[in-house]
């Protein structure tokens, strides 16, 4: 048994923030697969990765609060699976190309090899310090990159409101970070997760809003000017 203090309600409503998340990968796996079914893979792959961290943390916190065993792996999992699944959704939006580049996007190259290559080193480091902070400033850093691109594009698309929303994902990404620490009282939970609730919300309005946009075939500022297939 846990003696960490959480009431179920608090349990309940962490699946909130996860769903949310979630939704917005999966909204952008449908305009990814518009670059090319790598684009398509790494979207999905990503949202897959993405919604699997979040439900392993909330379902450990659903266990403790219902006083169940205090189950680590669940919880240990969520930064490794969510720095993963944003450095892979950060790829697949770095593929669609923008006004004045070369329109191919990062389309292939040393990138991949590189995000690679960097998750492996921070789990490593995190395994070898017993911390998170590795892989959660590897996480900070896939959302920047995915943020960042989502901004870029929303402009690209004169859509105000998807920009704003997607640099309120940004900011209260930065400002959960020192929300969250040890021995928290209920209220302070309460007071992170409805800022989570709320930055996460931010984060699906921006992608619902840009996918349309991103999907659209008549567009050719997101569309690379010669597809390859199966790339």
């Amino acid at each position: 048994m846990s003696d960490l203090d959480y009431p179920v309600s608090l349990a309940v409503e962490d699946f909130v923030p996860v769903l949310l998340t979630a939704l917005a990968a999966v909204r952008l796996v449908a305009p990814a697969a518009r670059t090319g079914t790598t684009g398509r893979t790494l979207a999905a792959s990503g949202a897959v990765l993405i919604a699997a961290g979040g439900l392993s943390k909330a379902g450990w916190k659903l266990i403790v609060a219902l006083e169940g065993p205090d189950i680590q792996a669940l919880n240990k999992a969520l930064f490794p699976l969510l720095s993963a699944g944003f450095l892979l959704l950060a790829l697949a939006l770095l593929r669609f190309p923008l006004p004045g580049t070369d329109g191919s996007g990062s389309r292939g190259g040393r990138l991949p090899a590189v995000f690679a290559g960097l998750w492996a080193v921070a789990a490593t480091a995190s395994a070898a310090l017993a911390s998170t902070v590795p892989v959660m400033a590897l996480t900070i850093a896939g959302v920047t990159v995915v943020a960042v691109r989502l901004i870029l594009l929303a402009r690209v698309a004169g859509d105000t409101l998807a920009a704003s929303a997607a640099g309120f994902w940004l900011l209260g990404m930065y400002v959960l970070g020192p929300l969250a620490g040890p021995d928290q009282s209920v209220t302070l939970q309460w007071v992170e997760q409805s800022c989570n609730t709320l930055t996460q919300a931010a984060a699906l309005f921006a992608a619902w809003r840009l996918a349309p946009v991103l999907c659209a075939p008549a567009d050719p500022a997101f569309l690379p000017p010669h597809p390859i297939p199966g790339r």
